[in-house]
């Protein structure tokens, strides 16, 4: 399978093909900095992902293009102010807005309109022509309308557009933030589903970057129309009646050595009808993963009616966490055909595949299950899949009742350690309040607070709730000193050989950590000059030193 990288790179680049036709005005990259940037795809962080691919897409980038870079909730979580124009949009500023992307560590809220409505601004959306593109993972969390909004700035801008990446979207929650890209004449692209994505590009964005023209007007002839086709699921099988636009009509004209040529055009409608131009055509028909092509000849006075046989079957796949539970529109479903990677959605699925063998997995939070079938053209398959799972909630606290901050990382370990002690990472997150979809099974919460660390075994059961309290026992210690002076916090206690245990260590002026309850030194150094200080910290309880001076020839 690619990986989830591949993808976005090629999203964003087919949003840099763009830049050539706005290479005159100027353009804000806005990047999602919230904390749900930290879930993963295929093993690898969403915002990890992001940074990767602007550094490969932004070394391609028009020498001329003025492009700036936007984030939000990025510094503080709760906070829908907070965004923050990283790099003004300028010429040449490809390296600077990888670096600062790359310093992007996510954590609050999603306030999307807000800041589209601020990069608006910054580039004089009312003033010239302004683009905006968007990537996000999430929907709205700051009670403001997107649609509204999107609304607004096209109808006070001079020439306003917003392109919209939703990362990681379902198609419900995509809907929710295509009216930015749809209410400013801009486009919105998915990127849940590689295949979808590379289709969406390659006929939406790279089609109108590159304003090929249309093509030539073809007479009308005499009838009304002369190509009326027809398509079925399999070979004596009824017509497809597709109600939503799934069924697809495409035709070509007729390359040198038989294939596919050039593309002329393309109809949604299941009663299909259309006036062409007398001459030999390639044509398609698909629905959903199903396809098949056909020569056709369209001659003056007639009305050809080729029906195409596109062997495919129909895959309906209902994923339950548990037996009785509701459906989960946040399931995974990876499918193959013929063990090649078909295509990945999210939630419940009705979808047309190509006949024969076909694997699905499917995932709801850290558990998979696997289904195979051998598919015959024109069968249905509707199956309810029970992934398993049950849910753990963890709640941090640096004692009982008082909540730990959310920059403590927690990670979930499976319980049974392996020949050389280690446990497997099952997955990980930040955040005093978190929660993961487990399979049934014993686990350990692997706590991480600046100096406080420490594991709290748990165990889950299918369809129930645990609740998990990760208990630091520890209180924060903040040291004032001379600016740049070394700080480093020590056990009070030596081992058998006379080392101290370092627990955290940073620079002055202003540093702060997390310490189990116990006794400390505190180590300073500016230059030549060393000092140690004794501190108890309390659990719960804040202590503060302040480090005036550091005397010399102090070491520890």
């Amino acid at each position: 399978m690619r990986i989830a990288g591949n993808f976005l790179l090629g999203a964003i680049a087919a949003l840099g093909l763009a830049f050539p036709a706005v290479a005159a005005e100027r353009a804000v990259i806005v990047l999602d900095g919230s904390g749900s940037m930290w879930a993963q795809i295929d093993g690898k962080a969403r915002i990890t992902i992001a940074r990767e691919t602007l550094h490969e897409v932004l070394a391609t980038l028009p020498e001329d293009l003025e492009l700036g870079l936007m984030t939000y909730g990025h510094r503080e979580k709760g906070n829908c102010s907070d965004i923050e124009m990283l790099v003004e949009p300028a010429t040449g500023t490809g390296a600077a807005i990888a670096a600062a992307a790359d310093g992007i560590s996510p954590r609050g809220m999603t306030p999307i309109s807000d800041a589209v409505r601020l990069a608006a601004e910054d580039l004089r959306f009312t003033e010239q022509k302004a683009t905006v593109i968007l990537i996000t993972d999430g929907l709205e969390t700051c009670e403001v309308d997107p649609c509204a909004l999107a609304s607004e700035l096209e109808s006070q801008g001079i020439d306003f557009t917003t392109h919209v990446l939703g990362f990681g979207l379902s198609d419900e929650e995509g809907r929710q933030v295509a009216c930015l890209a749809e209410n400013t004449g801009g486009r919105y692209l998915s990127a849940s589903d590689a295949d979808g994505l590379v289709e969406a590009l390659t006929t939406t964005v790279a089609r109108v970057v590159l304003a090929e023209p249309d093509p030539e007007p073809v007479p009308e002839p005499a009838v009304d129309y002369n190509y009326k086709p027809t398509a079925s699921l399999s070979e004596g099988g009824p017509d497809l009646i597709s109600e939503r636009g799934e069924l697809v009509w495409k035709w070509y004209t007729i390359a040198a050595d038989g294939s596919a040529g050039d593309y002329i055009g393309t109809g949604y409608e299941s009663d299909f009808e259309r006036a062409l131009e007398p001459g030999d055509y390639i044509m398609t028909a698909r629905i959903g993963y199903a396809s098949a092509s056909q020569k056709v000849t369209i001659e003056a006075g007639k009305v050809a009616q080729p029906h195409f046989v596109l062997n495919g079957a129909t895959l309906r796949l209902h994923p339950l966490p548990s037996e009785g539970a509701d459906i989960d529109e946040n399931a995974m479903v990876k499918i193959r055909h013929g063990g090649e990677r078909l295509t990945t959605k999210y939630g419940d699925i009705n979808l047309v595949v190509p006949a024969g063998a076909i694997e699905v997995d499917v995932s709801i939070g850290e558990a998979t299950v696997t289904r195979s079938y051998d598919l015959a053209a024109g069968e249905t398959i509707d199956e309810d899949i029970v992934v398993g799972v049950g849910r753990a909630e963890i709640a941090s606290f640096y004692v009982e009742g008082m909540p730990a901050s959310d920059d403590i990382f927690i990670e979930v370990l499976a319980a049974a350690k392996a020949l050389d002690g280690s446990r497997q990472s099952i997955s990980y997150t930040y955040g005093g309040d978190v929660s993961f979809e487990l399979p049934e099974g014993d686990y350990v919460a692997a706590y991480s607070l600046r100096g406080a660390k420490g594991e709290v075994p748990f165990s889950v059961k299918t369809a129930e709730l645990t609740e998990v309290a990760v208990v630091l026992d520890a209180g924060v210690l903040a040291v004032t000193t001379p600016v740049n002076a070394h700080v480093e916090i020590f056990g009070a206690a030596r081992s058998i050989d006379g080392q101290r245990q370092s627990f955290d260590y940073g620079y002055g002026p202003d540093f702060q950590t997390t310490l189990p309850d116990g006794d400390y030194v505190v180590f300073a150094r500016l230059g030549d000059a060393e000092s140690e200080t004794p501190v108890t910290i309390r659990g719960g309880e804040r202590f503060e030193l302040t480090v005036e001076t550091a005397p010399a020839g102090k070491t520890k």
